[in-house]
C-alpha cells in the first residue's frame, strides 16, 4: 500500500521528472533534525519546527534530510487528507507537501548541475516552486472529492486562504527571511491565479516550462503575466 508521502512524490515526478531517489529514505528523527538545524546557522532558528528540509552537497553527492514532528504526522494520520480536506488537516498537509517538494526539486536541480547553496535566489526558487506546486496538489485533492462536479469559487478561496493569506511573513525577525516569504508568497498568489485560467493540458505545459526557469526568470515571467492581466 502506498503511503501519502510516496503518492505525493510520484505525483510530482509524473509532472516533472524523477528525483532519482526514494525521498522517504531521507526522513530524519527529531534528534537529527536538531543537529542539522544547529549546523544551518542562526537564521534557521526562525523556521518552523514541525516540518523542515535540510540540504547539503558533499563529496559530489546531495545530502537530504526531511523532518516532520510527531504531532504533524499524528494529525495527518488522524485526519487523512485522502479521506477529505478540512480545517483539521489543511495546514498540516501544506507543510507535508512543501517539504517533499523542496527535496524533490533540490534533487532534480542537483542532477542538472546545480548544488544547494546559501545564495538567496536558490532558497527563493525552492519556496516559490513549492508554493505553486502545493497549490496544484491541494486543488487536485479537492477536485477528487468534488468529482464529477468542478471546484467551486469557495473551494479555491479556502485553499488560497490557508496557503497564502493565513501566513504572516512579517512575523520573521530576520529581514532576509521576511523578504523571502513576502516576495515568494505574492508571486505564487499571482501565478496560481493565472494557472487557474488555463486548461488542464495547457497548465501542465506551462508549469513544466516554469519549473525550468531560474528564480529571476520566474519572477519576471510572473510580473509580465500580471501586467497583461491588469
Amino acid at each position: 500500500m502506498k503511503t501519502l508521502f510516496s503518492e505525493i512524490q510520484h505525483l510530482f515526478e509524473r509532472t516533472y521528472t524523477s528525483a532519482g531517489i526514494n525521498l522517504e529514505e531521507c526522513l530524519v528523527d527529531s534528534g537529527r533534525s536538531r543537529q542539522l538545524a544547529a549546523l544551518a546557522g542562526a537564521q534557521a532558528a526562525e523556521l518552523a519546527e514541525t516540518a523542515r528540509t535540510f540540504l547539503r552537497a558533499a563529496d559530489g553527492k546531495l545530502r537530504i534530510g526531511i523532518y516532520y514532528s510527531h504531532w504533524l504526522i499524528e494529525q495527518l494520520e488522524k485526519h487523512d487528507p485522502r479521506a477529505g480536506l478540512s480545517e483539521h488537516n489543511i495546514r498540516e498537509l501544506i507543510a507535508f507537501v512543501e517539504e517533499i517538494n523542496h527535496a524533490l526539486h533540490a534533487a532534480i536541480q542537483f542532477h542538472q548541475g546545480t548544488a544547494p547553496t546559501r545564495d538567496e535566489d536558490y532558497a527563493r526558487n525552492l519556496e516559490l516552486q513549492g508554493s505553486v506546486d502545493t497549490y496544484l496538489v491541494l486543488t487536485l485533492f479537492m477536485a477528487f472529492f468534488r468529482n464529477p462536479n468542478p471546484l467551486t469559487k469557495f473551494d479555491r478561496r479556502w485553499i488560497r486562504f490557508h496557503l497564502f493569506e493565513s501566513r504572516n511573513p512579517h512575523a520573521y525577525q530576520d529581514k532576509t527571511l521576511r523578504g523571502r516569504y513576502m516576495e515568494t508568497t505574492q508571486l505564487a498568489k499571482s501565478y496560481t491565479k493565472y494557472l487557474e485560467s488555463l486548461t488542464a493540458a495547457r497548465r501542465v505545459e506551462e508549469i513544466r516550462t516554469f519549473h525550468a526557469l531560474t528564480y529571476d526568470d520566474k519572477r519576471h515571467h510572473i510580473l509580465a503575466l500580471k501586467d497583461r492581466q491588469d
